[in-house]
């Protein structure tokens, strides 16, 4: 969709942009971020041609924008900034539509239009139609700057540090608001902003810019889990992860080489193997992995005969997590059902892994020590 292609920017003598390289998917929300002065503004500018490259190619969907009607361009991509950008002596209702206006739709049709996207953004048209900006709140004017951007129904939407100057319950409604809007319309979203929560937030990726260069460029969880040590590792924070526990999932903190054997084994023979491993519980496996049950050592203890099978008097009815499921759904599972221990499972239902409430205490306790 969007892609940049050694693009360097300098002003005079000094460098901002060093031969940049990446690419936007179709309906991708993508968070530029980073210190001041790193080149993020700069970088979403030139997306519209605000800012143009000193040199390299910026495409969108395989055209060179330079070769692009400047104009045009810009009435194809919504454009959102931090001072909303709404023009004072205009109501509401001619904010919205002036971009419609330009591009010749029927007053009814404007008029259709506004009254959606005021609704869109959580506003009644009724009441907020005919006001001028001066006469609405900031999160208010913020609103009609994110509905303005939509209006004509661009597939690019460019919004640079958009909710910087709100307080923080405004803010915190507001990226509710964008990431619902795009959960449904799936636009592709640049969004410039220097604080690390609200890139998690929203991000389906994070750039992460320094000095003009891109250091890291992935999802989320990945930059969470594994950042590119100095500075990312620094501005991201140690810990950070442990602020978006749905991020932390059961495949990262479970006992990937638990304790097995087959339904066949006798009682005496699951004992000793339970004290060889040093375990208290054995799981249950047939020859593709696939669980088959779970038996404890307090269970083997109450068979009477020590040739009773494994299979007579292991629990069948298991309770089990899913490998891509978060730790948030691991504490929900083992209170509701007060189990000490959950087999892991992929998606095939193949015997993963193992989480007991030892390593899942262990897990959590790790991030105070460190």
């Amino acid at each position: 969709m969007i892609e940049f292609v050694n693009v360097s920017k300098s002003y005079k003598n000094k460098i901002v942009i060093k031969g940049i390289n990446f690419k936007i998917d179709e309906g991708e929300l993508v968070v530029l971020i980073g210190p001041s002065g790193c080149g993020k503004t700069t970088t979403l500018k030139m997306i519209n041609k605000l800012i143009l490259p000193s040199s390299g190619s910026i495409l969108i969907d395989g055209k060179d924008i330079s070769k692009e009607n400047t104009i045009e361009l810009r009435r194809n991509i919504g454009y959102v900034i931090q001072q909303t950008g709404l023009f004072p002596h205009m109501t509401v209702a001619e904010n919205i539509g002036l971009v419609p206006k330009l591009k010749k739709w029927t007053k009814e049709d404007i008029i259709k239009r506004t009254y959606e996207l005021m609704e869109m953004v959580g506003m009644n048209g009724e009441d907020y139609m005919d006001r001028y900006p001066e006469e609405l709140s900031g999160g208010q004017q913020q609103r009609i700057g994110v509905a303005r951007a939509f209006a004509t129904n661009p597939d690019i939407i460019l919004m640079d540090e958009p909710f910087s100057a709100l307080d923080p319950i405004t803010r915190n409604q507001l990226q509710d608001e964008v990431f619902a809007i795009q959960q449904e319309l799936k636009k592709t979203i640049v969004f410039v902003t220097h604080d690390m929560d609200e890139a998690l937030k929203l991000g389906d990726r994070i750039c992460i810019m320094k000095d003009g260069e891109i250091l890291q460029f992935d999802t989320p969880e990945k930059i969470l889990k594994d950042p590119a040590e100095g500075f990312v590792e620094e501005f991201i924070g140690k810990n950070r992860i442990w602020n978006k526990p749905e991020l932390i999932k059961v495949s990262d903190i479970m006992i990937e080489d638990p304790v097995t054997t087959n339904e066949g084994r006798t009682v005496l023979q699951a004992i000793n193997i339970m004290k060889q491993r040093k375990v208290d519980s054995l799981l249950i496996v047939d020859k593709e992995n696939l669980l088959k049950g779970i038996v404890t050592l307090k269970a083997l203890k109450k068979g009477a005969n020590d040739n009773l099978k494994i299979k007579d008097i292991m629990e069948k009815d298991i309770i089990y997590i899913k490998e891509n499921e978060s730790i948030v759904d691991i504490l929900t599972k083992m209170n509701d059902t007060s189990v000490g221990y959950l087999p892991v499972l992929n998606e095939s239902n193949k015997l993963k892994g193992l989480v007991t409430k030892s390593r899942l205490i262990s897990v959590l306790s790790s991030q105070y020590i460190d």
